[in-house]
C-alpha cells in the first residue's frame, strides 16, 4: 500500500490512500482472519440474515408475488452494505481488543444512528427504485397480462427469447449497482468508526472508489462472487459469505481512508 494520501476535501478531511490492485486479497484473508477470532458472533450473525431472507421468501409466496424475488434478490447488493453493520462492529471491536458479542453487534447503529439511518434511507431509495425499473422490464417483455407462478416464471425465463429481457435487466442492475458500491463502498463503516455526517462519508466513499478504481473494480467483483457463491445453494451459503464479506470491508475501509 502506498503512503501517498489524498484529501477528499479542501482543507482539514478525510484522505482517501492509493493501494495496489491486488489488495482486496488482503482484506479477504483479513476478514477470514476475523471470522475465525469471533466463529460464533460472525456465523450466527450470517445465520439470522439467511433466516430473515426466508421469512422474506415465505411472504412473497403468500401474497403471490413470488417473481419479485428474482429482483428483490438482485437488490440484495444495495442493503447488504447496512445489514453488515454489526460485523464491522465486530471487526472494529476485535481490533481494539474489546469484546465481541452478539448483543453489541446488533447494538452498533447506536454509535452513529441518525447518520446510519440517512443512510439506510439513501440504500432505501436505490432498493425500490431498482423494484419499480425491475417491474417496468418485465412489463415491457412479457406484458402486463402475463400474472407468473413459480413453475411458469421458471419456464418462461429459460426460454431462448428471454435473453433480450436478461441483458438488459442486467445492464440497468449493473449500473445501480455501480451507483450504490461507489457511495457504500467504505462509507458505512466509515460512519460507524468517525462522527461524520453522511454527505463527508459519502465523498469519501466515491473519492476511493475513484482514486483506486482498478482495486475497487477487483473488490467489486470479488463481492458479487462471494455473495453469489452464497446465494445459489439456496441462499444458505450466505450465512459464511456475508460474514467474511462484511469483516473485509471493514479492512478496507481502514486500509483505504486516513
Amino acid at each position: 500500500m502506498t503512503e501517498q494520501a489524498i484529501p477528499v476535501f479542501y482543507g482539514d478531511s478525510p484522505r482517501v490512500r492509493l493501494v495496489p490492485v491486488d489488495r482486496p486479497w488482503a482484506w479477504l484473508a483479513a476478514g477470514w482472519r476475523d471470522v475465525m477470532a469471533a466463529p460464533g458472533v460472525s456465523l450466527a450473525y450470517g445465520a439470522l440474515m439467511v433466516a430473515l431472507t426466508y421469512l422474506l421468501l415465505i411472504l412473497l409466496l403468500q401474497v403471490g408475488v413470488f417473481w419479485l424475488v428474482l429482483p428483490m434478490t438482485a437488490g440484495f447488493f444495495f442493503l447488504a452494505p447496512l445489514m453488515a453493520v454489526g460485523l464491522y462492529e465486530t471487526s472494529r471491536r476485535l481490533a481494539a481488543g474489546e469484546p465481541v458479542s452478539l448483543g453489541a453487534a446488533f447494538g452498533a447503529y447506536r454509535r452513529n444512528a441518525v447518520q446510519l439511518s440517512y443512510m439506510g434511507a439513501i440504500l432505501g431509495l436505490f432498493h425500490l427504485g431498482w423494484i419499480r425499473i425491475a417491474t417496468l422490464i418485465f412489463a415491457v417483455f412479457f406484458g402486463l397480462g402475463f400474472n407468473p407462478n413459480w413453475d411458469n416464471l421458471v419456464i418462461r425465463l429459460a426460454q431462448p427469447d428471454a435473453i433480450p429481457f436478461w441483458a438488459v435487466g442486467t445492464a440497468v442492475g449493473a449500473v445501480f449497482a455501480a451507483l450504490v458500491f461507489a457511495i457504500s463502498a467504505v462509507s458505512i463503516p466509515m460512519l460507524l468508526d468517525r462522527d461524520v455526517n453522511v454527505f463527508v462519508a459519502v465523498a469519501t466513499s466515491f473519492t476511493a472508489v475513484r482514486r483506486n478504481w482498478p482495486a475497487m473494480m477487483l473488490w467489486a467483483g470479488l463481492i458479487v462472487a462471494f455473495t453469489a457463491f452464497g446465494i445459489i445453494p439456496l441462499f444458505l451459503g450466505l450465512a459464511v459469505t456475508m460474514p467474511l464479506i462484511g469483516h473485509a470491508t471493514w479492512h478496507a475501509y481502514r486500509d483505504v481512508v486516513a
